[in-house]
């Protein structure tokens, strides 16, 4: 799941007093001195998806999401309609992020907890959301204790028959649906997507 950020850009005071509240806020806090290395390392920071800037200046650049952005050109600020304000816009970004995740040939949406493609949809449970969450971005093949310890927040003793199980039944659900056996690969090493 992306992180939600707020970023600041060319406003230093509202920086330094979010900072002084970051304990009781449910979003990281970033400063920029410009657009322009906003831009840049929004460029280079693929995995923020969840992003409010606020601004006191209108943003040229054409990539940015014109919904995403917060103009506080009047004083003095309210806080608490700021930060409802920003808990607003992060909450309809979140949801629009999740209603589809394009994974291989596939559309997951996290709403509705449905995977399809262009012919067919299924549904699943939260447990196989979370595997296929955690596999897709792998390069390498997982084994069963890193799934253990990630997707089931491994307590010992939980047997490696768990999490066997429910990736055969999950590729089992897969196969059947989509005739695709190769959605999950299981490898020597572990899976992967």
């Amino acid at each position: 799941m992306s992180k939600s950020v707020v970023n600041i850009i060319d406003f230093p005071v509202l920086y330094n007093i979010l900072s002084e509240l970051k304990d009781f806020l449910h979003f990281e806090i970033m400063n920029y001195e410009n657009e322009n290395a906003f831009l840049e390392e929004i460029q280079k920071e693929s995995s923020i998806k969840n992003y409010t800037i606020i601004t006191k200046n209108l943003l040229n650049s054409n990539n940015i999401n014109q919904k995403s952005i917060i103009h506080l050109d009047n004083t003095p600020i309210n806080f608490t309609l700021l930060i409802d304000k920003i808990n607003t816009n992060l909450l309809k970004q979140r949801f629009s992020f999740q209603s589809n995740i394009n994974i291989k040939d596939y559309s997951l949406n996290l709403n509705s907890r449905i995977i399809s493609n262009k012919k067919n949809e299924l549904k699943l449970t939260e447990r196989e959301i979370e595997i296929i969450l955690f596999l897709k971005d792998k390069k390498k093949p997982q084994n069963i204790n890193i799934l253990q310890k990630e997707v089931w927040s491994y307590v010992g003793g939980l047997e490696t028959h768990t999490v066997e199980t429910h990736i055969y039944r999950l590729r089992k659900k897969i196969s059947d649906k989509f005739n695709d056996n190769n959605f999950i690969v299981s490898l020597k090493e572990g899976y992967l997507i």
